[in-house]
């Protein structure tokens, strides 16, 4: 067993911040761990790896669209609501094979990972060929994504997702073909094939109540229940969804998740944000999770959804970047504090490392690496580094760390992140990934034309 001493100037421990942590920890291969935590190490010990700034513990984005960053900069322009952005979504959809989004999804992961993010939770739909037809191997898109998350340095969860209509009671379109393995029951059957690995844990995912039959919800959580895998599901996150979920069935798509057997504590509901007050009850009762989206939420004009309700209802809150608008984990923790602000006109909803734990220990829970997103014997040692030294984060006292993290810091203040004991990003530059900015280029331009 090869160990490894990281000294960290300062240290988030959770509930404070600490000066002067040696953070022992294995570095053999993914499962690298946390063997021991000494603070009150005022200078770094003989050999020791020296970490300036502030060291959280890696942050997890429980919510992603790789494919969604190659309109970054082409749709936040003009007019037009969630369903006319889709359209130009699902254009660049159908640009998609296994090796171009092996391409664009290998460079997202990197941007992640020069964000401080060691893990995603992946809501992978695009399975097939377009106009339906598997590949010879059923599942190369998302083994391209895990491929491309290995080549990243970065963990993955796939969150396999069921994506069987148009609508209620309306066949895929033609967009949508590629999306379909035409019943749950194809679903569960293609991706059972996929297998967890070192770096890489498999979920499954409802796209939402439009796009997976009633009567078939049943068999998706199911699949979850059987494996004790996350399940996530896209939950009212346009009030058009509501109401043709109450034309069709005659209650909310929360009600009717609930009704089939989808809501649990290894659920999460993304977006969760035009909700009545008994689909909040509903949610916090069965201990499913939320996972707020606030950069994209706000770019697609979607709402804000009712976190801190959710939360005192007793659901777990994660962060996600979903359309890539921003990759910035700090700036989807402040964004959802200040979304707050702006809608009930006050101030601190949630504390500094309230906010914190949503980007770290509760986001990696929600796509179950329940054994990660902490600074603590047994850990996965996946963390991440804040230079404090920067335009934005210079000024704050260093015991003031979460504060400055959550409301000065962003992802460009990121100057190491570590996945399994072994540096990912060092010094502000991938290891793995020579040239992020050019690999960004190219992947997008190849979906471009």
């Amino acid at each position: 067993m090869t160990e490894t001493t990281y000294w960290l100037e300062h240290a988030w421990l959770g509930s404070n911040v600490e000066p002067g942590v040696a953070l022992t920890v294995t570095t053999d291969g993914s499962d690298g761990r946390v063997t021991a935590v000494r603070t009150g190490t005022p200078t770094p010990p003989p050999g020791a790896v020296v970490l300036r700034g502030l060291t959280l513990p890696g942050l997890a984005n429980a919510h992603s669209h790789a494919f969604h960053r190659a309109l970054r900069g082409t749709v936040q322009v003009g007019s037009g609501t969630f369903w006319t952005w889709r359209e130009v979504m699902y254009r660049v959809a159908d640009r998609l094979t296994p090796d171009t989004y092996h391409a664009l999804a290998r460079a997202v992961y990197a941007e992640m990972a020069l964000a401080g993010i060691t893990a995603v939770g992946e809501f992978h739909y695009v399975h097939h060929a377009p106009g339906g037809t598997p590949y010879a191997d059923p599942n190369a898109m998302g083994e391209a994504l895990i491929e491309a998350a290995a080549e990243a340095g970065i963990r993955i969860t796939l969150l396999d997702t069921a994506y069987l209509s148009a609508g209620f009671g309306k066949a895929p379109d033609h967009h949508q073909l590629r999306f379909s393995d035409g019943t749950a029951e194809a679903w569960a059957e293609r991706c059972s094939v996929l297998k967890d690995r070192d770096h890489a844990r498999i979920g499954a995912a409802v796209h939402s109540v439009r796009a997976v039959p009633a009567g078939q919800l049943a068999t998706v959580a199911r699949w979850a229940e059987e494996r004790r895998a996350p399940l996530h599901v896209h939950l009212s996150e346009q009030t058009a969804e509501n109401d043709a979920c109450h034309a069709a069935h005659g209650c909310t798509p929360t009600r009717l998740l609930a009704e089939h057997g989808v809501l649990g504590p290894r659920t999460t509901g993304v977006h969760n944000t035009h909700l009545t007050d008994e689909d909040i009850a509903l949610i916090g009762d069965s201990g499913t999770g939320t996972c707020m989206c606030p950069t994209t939420e706000r770019d697609l004009a979607d709402g804000i959804g009712p976190a801190v309700a959710l939360q005192r209802a007793g659901s777990p809150l994660s962060l996600g970047s979903d359309s890539h608008a921003v990759v910035d984990l700090l700036e989807e923790a402040r964004a959802m504090e200040l979304n707050e602000r702006l809608r009930t006109r006050t101030r601190g909803h949630w504390t500094a490392a309230a906010l914190l734990r949503a980007a770290s220990a509760d986001g990696h829970a929600a796509i179950g690496w329940d054994d990660a997103g902490a600074l603590e014997t047994g850990a996965l040692a996946d963390f991440t580094t804040i230079a404090l030294d920067s335009v934005r984060t210079a000024g704050p006292l260093p015991r003031l760390g979460a504060e400055t993290a959550v409301f000065a810091a962003s992802a460009a203040d990121v100057s190491h992140t570590v996945v399994g004991g072994r540096h990912v990003v060092r010094d502000g530059a991938h290891a793995l990934v020579p040239d992020v900015p050019r690999a960004l280029a190219d992947a997008v331009a190849a979906l471009r034309g």
